[in-house]
């Protein structure tokens, strides 16, 4: 037997078989999505979600069961036939490895029969009773992912395991009915981001320091000081996501002033920020539904011809990727390219494109959220940001 010629048939067996188990997903994630917006199986998942309380615990053990007899094993048993279909479509072109996800297909069929006749009720990993204790996960998905598929945004967060569906839809994160507030919201970016989260029906809460602004009818303005966020804990209490957006660059000044300047309103304040809101996160599904946003901008990886901005950046940026390690709620990261503002008239992009991408990259749960025109940067942050995360894990602890 020659194995080279064995082994990258079987290496591509194996590649196909693992795609298969993607696929399977993928058909899980269909059914489900029909079972909200296609009515012969809307009757049939409103079982599901009728099924549980706010903390997951039943609400009867039968309207459970009947969930499982009627919702779950149809479900698990269509991914059992279409997986089928396509392995016996595949299979006659000599392609064997797809049956792989049929067997994944199989595993749940058991255990959704048993559930809905009252049995192995621990293999309902999705739905377990208590309290949050994580974060939502970012690929597959979790208890805390899953909970606000039913207690924050019905349609979104379709997935069963893999996340892929969302990513792919703009699901993974629902802004319908959040409360986001804007730092730096009377800035070029912050118009721009209120105009596109108030299309998605969020609810935006202005920050600014900046009293002579003018905001559009409806928008919810709240006026800080510089020095003073701690006043604004109650605020934040009622803040769902926080995008702290607010800076300032000095450009070539160099002056212990510029520095003080630069460091202050790009680094600290910030910072401080950041944990005031980090602070309100005290309830379980604030794990779930709260969310901070960091503008820490490319200046993390890439020169930004204004050295105090860049420093002040990189360091509010390397703070950010330390506290992550323990954050209590999703923190993204917002690196992003010139655009032309006040703080950079002469930036290429548009802040209207900008916000859009940053919405479109969030609802896809991006944590790192890279909008610009240098390719340099799409290589470089994620190298610069997971090793340096490791670096922190390894060599810190709480």
């Amino acid at each position: 037997m020659d194995f080279q010629l064995l082994y990258p048939q079987l290496l591509l067996q194996l590649l196909l078989g693992l795609l298969s188990v993607l696929f399977a997903e993928v058909v899980r994630d269909t059914y489900h999505l029909a079972g909200h917006y296609w009515k012969p199986l809307q009757s049939f998942h409103n079982l599901h979600h009728k099924a549980y309380r706010r903390d997951l615990s039943m609400t009867s053990l039968e309207a459970y069961k009947k969930a499982q007899w009627y919702n779950d094993v149809p479900e698990s048993l269509v991914m059992v036939g279409v997986t089928a279909l396509a392995a016996g479509i595949a299979q006659s072109y000599g392609i064997y490895g797809m049956w792989l996800g049929v067997l994944y297909s199989f595993v749940f069929v058991i255990p959704a029969i048993a559930r809905s006749q009252g049995y192995l009720l621990i293999t309902d990993f999705a739905h377990k009773q208590g309290d949050l204790v994580e974060i939502p996960s970012q690929w597959t998905v979790n208890r805390t992912y899953h909970w606000r598929h039913h207690f924050d945004q019905g349609n979104a967060y379709f997935c069963g395991y893999f996340t892929l569906t969302d990513k792919m839809l703009g699901t993974a994160l629902s802004l319908k009915g959040k409360v986001v507030g804007i730092t730096g919201a009377s800035g070029t970016l912050g118009q721009a981001l209120i105009e596109e989260l108030s299309l998605q029906g969020a609810k935006v809460v202005a920050f600014t320091t900046n009293k002579s602004a003018e905001f559009q009818p409806g928008i919810n303005v709240i006026y800080w000081e510089l020095g003073a966020e701690a006043d604004l804990i109650n605020r934040l209490k009622t803040v769902d996501i926080l995008i702290v957006n607010h800076g300032v660059n000095v450009l070539r000044d160099r002056t212990p002033e510029a520095i003080q300047k630069a460091y202050e309103i790009n680094t600290f304040s910030t910072l401080r920020l950041a944990e005031l809101f980090l602070e309100t996160v005290t309830e379980s599904d604030h794990k779930a539904i709260k969310e901070l946003w960091i503008n820490t901008s490319e200046a993390e990886v890439n020169p930004a011809f204004s050295p105090l901005y860049e420093l002040s950046k990189r360091t509010l940026g390397d703070l950010i990727t330390l506290r992550r390690l323990d954050a209590p709620c999703v923190i993204r990261k917002l690196i992003l390219g010139p655009f032309k503002s006040q703080l950079n008239p002469y930036g290429v992009m548009s802040a209207r494109w900008i916000a859009w991408a940053i919405v479109a990259l969030a609802k896809r749960d991006f944590r790192d959220i890279i909008v610009t025109i240098n390719p340099i940067t799409y290589i470089a942050f994620p190298i610069k940001e997971f090793s340096q995360s490791l670096y922190f894990r390894l060599f810190t602890s709480k």
